[in-house]
């Protein structure tokens, strides 16, 4: 059980037409490679469950959502491909998000930096506490929020996105973030939070089905490219994350 938890996990249950996918790893959240890919995987998996109705995406933790990208995978990456297939790991979760016939409510309950913002822009519904400031750090090691950033665009609007994307080092408050429609509603705690998403669950779980899935659609519209303008904005990162400022830069943050 140890190794597992050292290696980081994404948990799936199902319980009264209720879905929860609960992904954790030791260093903050932060989502190395495998993760991402079992993350998209069971997302997909549970959107074809006729079971499920509605579906809740959370991290382990009190204080941090999602760190974002593993560094240490970043770090090691020494070629195009290897970079394009990093960074196509978020562009999956958002993805799968994105094609989920169900609603995917969000959980975050503490700090969400650069992917963990992309993550909690991808799901339709979104919850946080007061801890959940969010930042956008991808321009401060070199690169650029490019794969997030058609979600996080789409959620916060054009304006916000770029405070954020050029702010690269700024903490923004949950309050702000609810502000410009990041998330629908912050508590003051936890167990606050976790009343209020059971009962908008319960409530989508005694819902239409079919009506839901309409609605997804619905909400999606326009975003049908998004498999190809995903990709091609992880090729930008898988460019530049091999350039000498970024691996130098990605150096001195881990460094500190």
């Amino acid at each position: 059980m140890e190794d597992k938890r050292q290696l980081g996990s994404v948990e799936l249950s199902i319980e009264n037409k209720i879905a929860t996918i609960e992904f954790f790893h030791p260093s903050h959240n932060s989502l190395p490679g495998n993760l991402l890919a079992k993350l998209a995987d069971t997302i997909t998996e549970v959107g074809a469950n006729d079971a499920v109705v509605v579906i809740i995406l959370k991290s382990t933790g009190e204080r941090t959502f999602c760190a974002g990208a593993s560094f240490d995978e970043l770090i090691s990456i020494k070629d195009f491909e290897t970079g394009h297939a990093f960074f196509m790991g978020f562009a999956n979760v958002i993805n799968a998000c994105r094609k989920c016939p169900k609603i995917i409510i969000g959980r975050v309950q503490g700090k969400a930096v650069g992917g963990g913002v992309g993550v909690a822009s991808a799901v339709d519904y979104c919850y946080a506490t007061r801890y959940a400031a969010v930042k956008l750090s991808e321009l401060a090691i070199g690169i650029g929020p490019f794969v997030v950033g058609p979600a996080v665009e789409r959620k916060l609007g054009t304006s916000a996105f770029s405070q954020m994307a050029i702010n690269a080092t700024a903490w923004y408050s949950p309050g702000w973030a609810q502000q410009n429609g990041l998330f629908a509603d912050v508590s003051e705690t936890v167990e606050e939070m976790d009343t209020k998403i059971l009962l908008l669950a319960n409530t989508l779980a005694k819902s239409n089905p079919e009506a839901q899935q309409l609605l997804k659609k619905v909400f999606w519209t326009g975003t049908e490219h998004w498999d190809d303008l995903l990709s091609e904005r992880a090729a930008m990162s898988g460019r530049l994350v091999l350039s000498d400022f970024t691996v130098n830069a990605i150096n001195s943050f881990k460094a500190k």
